[in-house]
């Protein structure tokens, strides 16, 4: 529409016909109500709704205001944002900085309607230039811009406070730049997230004795539609529909079934490709970076799958919107806490009119469903409601779980892998490598989320107090679990009620039984719990290894290896050595080889800081680390150490992680992985003690399913959110109140981050540079100016190795 005419005499025919033809498009423009049209006058501008009728007299008696560009409260998107996003060039001349701030304000203005006062001097404050004479920054721009940087980089406020005041000092005289810490709060929050914040007494939560505990919820519906305001994110949500996979492999969460059963039983929801598929994450962590100290605060995390792959994890789309204070862990009642956002994703799933599409220019019908929670193995039992310890700790074996309680280790083991074999496999007849019996049983099939649901939905949990069953009171355990019975009802069995503490919450949602999976197995706690027990076994770590004196009379129990009968002399016990530890000339060889290890930069951490020469162990181990040291050295260090046939299977478990954390994976391979991880459990039956099968080994063998129905590891696993909870406890700057600091800090930089949307030179916050990124400040091999010569047998070794790890060789290869 030409908008000359807002600058014409309003005595001329041009303004009649142009004020006419506004409010004929007002009118036909089915979001907008006829009685309630925002006011473009120069008295009103915007901040007063109106029937079209007083707006013609408005506009004929006050003039159409001038610094209204972007009509966006009539149906029109601001056109200078879609420029900027889409060309990623900046804008021709020195004036970008007013209609950015424009565009920014007006974006902002939701925030003042009930005080429109407020919003006019908002808008006379921030539309100054930063001093007189300054064309490419506006106070508001200028603001942003430093905020940006101190979010990005986690600057402390008393650091920033003193670089404001040096930055003033630079600046000319009567320049318009604050330069205190409370001043830039009050523009950096002026698009509110709807944070609320709960106190829950004993009333609600229904406990007696216990202190009131506060919950910080950040309603997410205003933050989806928020995320579709933008142009360039609004368009990457709709990137699963307009990209195609490739059949037979698994390259995002789309590609999934667990993601095309919700658009085959629900074809409406699928229709729409705006629809958002989400995950939830839950963790504990301790703000005070203590270990010392068991104070333990909850945030809870959404993620959007809708994304491209090398985004969709990032910390710029990683939501926080929930957190529970502690200092103790909300546990199994942390249903109670959830209520207020199981009602939202009830409202999702039904479908939230007036969510404004920036990329399209429409309004739509906005849906969500979320897919499944990640999160370690204490938490995954809290939100589930099964047990997570005990003889039915498997999630999904459950009351055919095969565990066995140790006598003499005071643990269970989970042994028994044979039984998931096929029927004839030679490994069920042998009976002296294994545990003395043959094995003839055959594995279960998960319980699915309807059969679950129905056998669930006797149980009447009241936290901390009773559970009813068909109207019989029953006695409550400390974790909510069901008492034993011997008799059996319409409930199920004994086994079965020992299974599960309580009717997860999730369960209120409409779609949470249909789902194939509900919630995954953390792919980073497993494998690092493997490896620790692996390396401390190996390296026979005194207190941790899995190869002790208990250990072994557990074997003689059973009657397996007798040659490992521990010898009890008067002074000591001596223990006979076994296939499964290092020499202590094997021990120093690989602590040695570990401490020769480099990486290029920020493949892991400083290895060599994990090795202890003097006590001949590694110490400090992260994730990571394990992650690291699992699938890419530990082959290597043991290549040269133990029998053969132990070091074969150990070797087999570690190239089972390398796989199955692949970003793309092959679906028709997924059968063999499966199969030979089983292999390998048997395998390594045979040469460990019964002791070292924890619960987190026997996971292992389920990861395969869930790959196959959820899809790659690495958008189920916690290390993004882990990396997402260490920047929360960087807010920390009152050890008095940490939960209060992470919120305030937390809404702060999310008010940037949507202002910064507005910004054209400003990088996001929470997506860090790569380093080809040629823009990038980071240094890498770009940053060495003294060339390399490399020998040529260096360069031949180099070759061959590559060669060796394609897989397009890899036929020819005998």
């Amino acid at each position: 529409m030409d908008k000359s005419w807002i600058h014409s005499d309003r005595r001329s025919k041009q303004y009649e016909e142009g004020v006419e033809l506004f409010i004929r498009g007002c009118l036909e423009n089915p979001h907008i109500d006829p009685n309630l049209i925002h006011c473009p006058c120069c008295k009103c501008k915007n901040l007063k709704k109106r029937p079209a009728k007083s707006i013609r007299e408005h506009l004929y008696f006050h003039g159409f205001s001038q610094k209204y560009v972007n009509w966006i409260w009539h149906g029109e998107f601001a056109e200078s944002h879609k420029v900027n996003w889409s060309t990623n060039k900046e804008p021709i001349g020195n004036y970008h900085g007013h209609f950015e701030t424009t565009n920014m304000c007006e974006a902002s203005y939701d925030n003042y309607t009930e005080n429109p006062e407020a919003f006019m001097e908002f808008l006379e404050e921030v539309d100054k230039p930063l001093y007189n004479g300054c064309k490419p920054y506006t106070k508001l721009s200028a603001i942003v811009k430093l905020y940006n940087t101190k979010a990005k980089h986690g600057m402390s406020d008393a650091l920033f406070f003193y670089l404001l005041m040096d930055f003033g000092d630079m600046l000319p005289d009567n320049h318009n730049m604050p330069t205190k810490i409370k001043q830039y709060k009050d523009y950096v929050n002026c698009p509110k997230c709807g944070l609320s914040r709960w106190k829950l007494t004993k009333k609600n939560v229904e406990k007696k004795g216990v202190p009131a505990k506060v919950l910080w919820y950040f309603p997410p519906i205003p933050r989806f539609k928020r995320m579709f305001k933008s142009l360039r994110t609004s368009k990457n949500l709709t990137w699963h529909a307009e990209t195609k996979g490739v059949p037979g492999q698994l390259r995002h969460p789309a590609d999934s079934p667990s993601w095309k059963s919700v658009d085959h039983m629900w074809p409406n929801f699928e229709s729409v490709p705006r629809n958002l598929r989400l995950a939830l994450a839950a963790d504990g962590i301790n703000p005070y970076s203590n270990l010392s100290s068991r104070y333990s605060c909850w945030p809870i995390m959404l993620v959007t799958y809708n994304l491209p792959p090398n985004i969709c994890m990032k910390r710029k789309f990683i939501m926080l919107t929930m957190l529970i204070s502690g200092p103790k862990q909300p546990g199994n009642d942390i249903d109670v806490y959830l209520d207020v956002f199981i009602e939202d994703f009830q409202r999702l799933w039904d479908g939230v009119d007036g969510v404004y599409d920036a990329y399209r220019r429409q309004f739509f019908t906005l849906k969500a469903v979320l897919l499944w929670t990640i999160n370690d193995f204490p938490a995954y039992g809290n939100l589930s409601g099964c047990t997570t310890d005990g003889y039915y700790a498997c999630p999904v074996c459950k009351e055919d779980t095969c565990a066995k309680h140790l006598e003499n280790g005071k643990k269970m083991s989970f042994v028994g892998h044979r039984r998931f074999l096929p029927r004839f496999h030679p490994y069920r007849r042998q009976m002296k490598e294994f545990d003395g019996m043959e094995e003839h049983g055959e594995s279960s099939t998960p319980l699915s989320g309807v059969a679950l649901f129905d056998k669930l939905s006797d149980i009447r949990c009241v936290f901390e107090k009773k559970i009813t069953v068909k109207g019989k009171k029953r006695k409550n355990a400390k974790d909510n679990n069901l008492e034993d019975s011997k008799e059996e009802n319409d409930f199920g069995s004994t086994d079965f009620r020992k299974c599960w503490k309580k009717k997860s919450i999730f369960f209120n949602i409409p779609y949470w039984k249909h789902l194939h999976v509900r919630h995954c197995l953390d792919v980073m706690h497993i494998e690092k719990n493997v490896f620790e027990s692996l390396i401390n076994t190996l390296m026979n770590v005194k207190g941790k290894t899995k190869d002790n004196v208990a250990a072994r009379l557990d074997m003689v129990q059973m009657g397996v290896r007798p040659e490992l009968t521990p010898k009890f002399g008067e002074k000591r016990t001596y223990l006979p050595p076994a296939a499964c530890s290092f020499t202590k000339k094997e021990k120093l060889k690989v602590c040695q080889s570990i401490m020769d290890i480099k990486v290029p930069e920020g493949f892991s951490s400083n290895l060599k800081n994990l090795v202890s020469l003097s006590e001949l162990k590694l110490i400090g181990l992260k994730s990571h680390d394990c992650h690291v040291l699992m699938q890419h050295f530990l082959p290597i260090l043991i290549r040269d150490a133990l029998p053969k046939h132990v070091r074969y299977a150990i070797i087999r478990l570690c190239f089972f992680f390398k796989d199955i954390c692949c970003k793309v994976i092959d679906v028709a391979k997924l059968n063999k992985l499966q199969s030979d991880l089983v292999v390998t459990l048997c395998l390594l039956e045979q040469y460990f003690p019964p002791f070292f099968f924890d619960v987190m080994l026997h996971l292992t063998v389920h990861l395969v399913r869930e790959v196959r129905l959820c899809g790659q590891v690495y958008f189920q696993w916690m290390y993004p959110f882990e990396r997402s909870m260490k920047v929360l406890k960087s807010y920390v700057g009152s050890r008095k109140h940490p939960e209060g600091c992470i919120v305030q800090r937390y809404s702060a930089e999310e008010a940037i981050e949507f202002c910064s949307e507005y910004l054209n030179d400003l990088d996001p916050i929470g997506v860090p540079q790569s380093n080809r990124d040629p823009k990038s400040n980071i240094a890498g091999f770009l940053a060495c100016k003294t060339p390399i010569i490399v020998p040529q047998v260096d360069l031949q070794q180099a070759h061959l190795t590559v060669l060796e790890n394609t897989e397009e060789v890899s036929p020819y290869i005998m």
